[in-house]
């Protein structure tokens, strides 16, 4: 009896998901799925494209809000409603990470993916690996079980790990993937009365300002039954609860007296990991390093590369007769992706160096939002995950726009709080 090549996927939040749904589909190799938490609730905003609705095929159980408006206010309080661009069947999707990570989860499970409920502590990594097809990866773990508090410690060996296990990937650092930068963020659950989450309906809101964080935003996000408060920086992370303080104070009387019913922080990578493919170990979403600048986006992007990721793998392995080597999959998953995302990333890079640096440039970037073409071209964007192809003349008219609310921007805002943080800037996990 011929045995099956074996697949690990680390990580059971989207990324990991989709990739295990896609290992499972093929009868001919066997999948394992590795979470150490079941119900785990990533601190995230939770917002979704359109295009990953239909793309995915989720149901609209996955999705507690959708929001239509978002209001984008500037470090003196000038606000912009954006949204009248979109059309009636479009929306951004709010949703609740425990709730989508668990459905994704499931149909993984129903296709024939073997689901672990343990804490990966250590992965041994053969030195021949990228030579020796014989050679196996033993992944070492604790196995929880309900009623009891500690894990029984167990092993087991696999042909090909794919690591979808967050910004503190074990397996990155098992397979030397290299370290990055990161942001910290935080994010409480709030839950308000009923008068204040109808302002929330279908509304989200977005506030720049050095008070909120010196290099991003914060939000409040609708949820099901309450909203998610929060905000994120890279530069000076031993900040971030003054931050969330400053955001609960922006939203002010829209969800004072609310009940904070869970906190949670969670780091965010900044760029791509220095390595991404050892041998038969590849890493996606978070643990790749797939979040955009700017807009701080994430859950499109792990459950895209863990789909391609695995997509690419079953192809290689040509109905689980053979294993791919580290330079095959680099020239399918990793090419592939960097192809069709790269210029996302630039571009995003590029918004929040030039729009995020200083109080200044976020009065210009809120009052720049009140172009139609703008919203026009942020949502297409974003909903479709895909950079629009413009108007050369409006781009060219937007140019000279965007000039001019840089200087009037300047000229109005107050300067940016100072800090230093030396020695705890340099960490990168």
């Amino acid at each position: 009896l011929d045995m099956k090549y074996r697949v690990a996927v680390v990580g059971g939040g989207p990324s990991g998901a989709c990739a295990a749904e896609i290992f499972a589909q093929e009868k001919n190799i066997d999948t394992v799925l590795f979470e150490r938490k079941l119900d785990n609730a990533k601190p995230c905003g939770g917002a979704i494209p359109l295009c990953m609705v239909g793309e995915f095929d989720l149901p609209e159980t996955v999705v507690d809000r959708k929001v239509r408006q978002m209001k984008l206010i500037s470090p003196s309080g000038v606000d912009v409603n954006i949204g009248d661009t979109l059309q009636a069947d479009e929306y951004i999707g709010m949703c609740r990470r425990e709730i989508l990570d668990k459905y994704i989860r499931d149909r993984a499970e129903e296709f024939g993916a073997d689901i672990v409920n343990g804490l990966v502590t250590a992965i041994d990594i053969p030195a021949d690996h990228k030579t020796n097809p014989d050679s196996q990866y033993t992944i070492k773990y604790q196995e929880f079980t309900p009623g009891k508090s500690a894990g029984t410690a167990k092993e087991q060996k696999f042909d090909v790990i794919v690591g979808g296990d967050g910004a503190n990937s074990r397996v990155a650092k098992a397979m030397d993937a290299g370290e990055y930068n990161f942001a910290i963020a935080f994010q409480e659950r709030i839950k308000i009365n009923e008068e204040q989450m109808s302002f929330y309906e279908e509304m989200a809101e977005m506030y720049v300002g050095d008070d909120v964080s010196p290099d991003f935003y914060g939000w409040v996000f609708p949820k099901y039954d309450h909203v998610g408060v929060g905000t994120g920086t890279v530069v000076n992370r031993p900040a971030i609860k003054q931050y969330q303080k400053a955001i609960r104070d922006r939203a002010g009387d829209k969800i004072s007296g609310g009940k904070i019913i869970k906190v949670e922080a969670h780091p965010i990578p900044e760029h791509y990991r220095p390595r991404r493919v050892n041998g038969r170990i590849a890493l996606v979403g978070d643990a790749a390093g797939y979040v955009t600048k700017c807009s701080g986006e994430g859950i499109y992007f792990a459950a895209k590369s863990g789909r391609m990721a695995a997509e690419s793998i079953v192809e290689l392995m040509k109905n689980g007769s053979r294993l791919p080597t580290q330079a095959e999959i680099e020239s399918t998953y990793i090419k592939d992706y960097d192809r069709a995302y790269g210029p996302t990333y630039a571009v995003l890079d590029i918004l929040q160096k030039v729009f995020y640096s200083n109080n200044g440039a976020r009065e210009a970037f809120v009052e720049l939002c009140k172009s139609k073409y703008v919203q026009q071209v942020t949502f297409d964007s974003y909903l479709y995950k895909k950079v629009q192809g413009n108007n050369p003349l409006d781009d060219i008219k937007l140019l000279g726009e965007t000039i001019g609310c840089l200087i009037k921007g300047y000229a109005i805002a107050k300067p940016d709080a100072e800090f230093s943080n030396p020695v705890e800037s340099l960490k990168r996990i």
